[in-house]
């Protein structure tokens, strides 16, 4: 039974970025929160924070300070009392998380590929088609598939990509099958198998974190978690922390339950995808250490360029 919510003085809050997918995916957490503890709509709250990484879209996140500028400012806010738990795109949560906070659930995963915007399919594209991304995983297996296309840094929200393939500023771009499909825009796009492009740590995951000592928060948060996302995703970030890769690092990977264990692959790229290497290992489930054999295994196969991209 879920744990009987108490009649707050004040709204539960939830904060959030500002961006129109951000907001849905709040708007998800509150719904499920709402239905899990039988909360009227006015008992929650959607409290938007804006971060370093919405104002600064005209560089690379890793010139800029890496993933800390998705999380930064609501992390400031959660451990101010300003917000009761954080909502956030699990892709987007550094590895090492402060043990002031606690990532207390996580929705059901959707869709972990990636869609191309622009051509029907990677193989369509025009000879030399410059394609806008920032995302240095997109730039390398793309490369890795098709050394003669050109990458070009574009950042900004869904409307704004969409937008800078409309006008012929870029022939194509990439973008998540699972925020597309959150935004009500599931026909955009052609989806690229993830045997074809493996996708990130964590995409499609959606996770609420809350302070480590709200015990009565984490309980709450814990009736609406997806156990099958949350041992897949812990399982990929355990790769990633293993690997230890940076916004630079080129880094693919997707864990999916397999009988009783948990069946992880991984990737690892240099920038131009002139070279790839690649893995995978059965876990059991929970057995998130096991990622680091197969973090090894990568490593072991690649050469000094590869390996410098990566710090274990």
């Amino acid at each position: 039974m879920p744990e009987q919510f108490p009649s707050p003085t004040a709204p539960l809050r939830l904060g959030t970025r500002g961006s129109p997918l951000a907001l849905a995916q709040a708007e998800m957490t509150l719904a499920a929160l709402a239905l899990a503890h039988g909360l009227p709509r006015e008992a929650l709250e959607i409290v938007v924070v804006t971060t370093s990484g919405d104002r600064i879209q005209d560089r690379a996140l890793a010139e800029l300070g890496g993933k800390a500028l998705w999380t930064k400012e609501l992390d400031r806010a959660l451990l101010a009392g300003e917000i009761d738990c954080a909502v956030h795109s699990m892709k987007d949560v550094e590895t090492i998380r402060p043990e002031s906070i606690h990532i207390a659930a996580m929705l059901p995963r959707a869709a972990v590929e990636d869609r191309l915007i622009g051509a029907p399919s990677i193989e369509a594209l025009p000879q030399g088609a410059l394609i806008g991304t920032a995302s240095p995983r997109r730039a390398a297996q793309l490369r890795a598939l098709r050394p003669d296309l050109r990458t070009t840094l574009l950042r900004g929200n869904v409307a704004r990509r969409l937008a800078s393939v409309e006008a012929g500023e870029i022939d194509a771009t990439l973008l998540a099958a699972a925020g597309l499909n959150r935004l009500g825009m599931a026909e955009v796009g052609a989806t690229v198998p993830a045997e074809v492009m493996l996708p990130a740590v964590a995409q499609g995951a959606v996770g609420i974190e809350c302070r480590a000592d709200d015990e009565r928060m984490r309980r709450l948060l814990a009736a609406i978690s997806d156990a099958p996302t949350q041992t897949c995703v812990l399982a990929e970030r355990a790769l990633l922390l293993a690997l230890g890769g940076s916004c630079h690092s080129p880094i693919g990977a997707l864990a999916r339950l397999a009988g009783a264990g948990v069946h992880l692959r991984g990737q690892i790229l240099l920038e131009d995808g002139s070279e790839q290497v690649s893995g995978e290992i059965m876990l059991p489930t929970g057995d998130t250490a096991g990622a680091a054999a197969l973090a090894a295994q990568l490593l072991e196969g690649a050469s000094p360029a590869l390996r410098s991209l990566f710090t274990p």
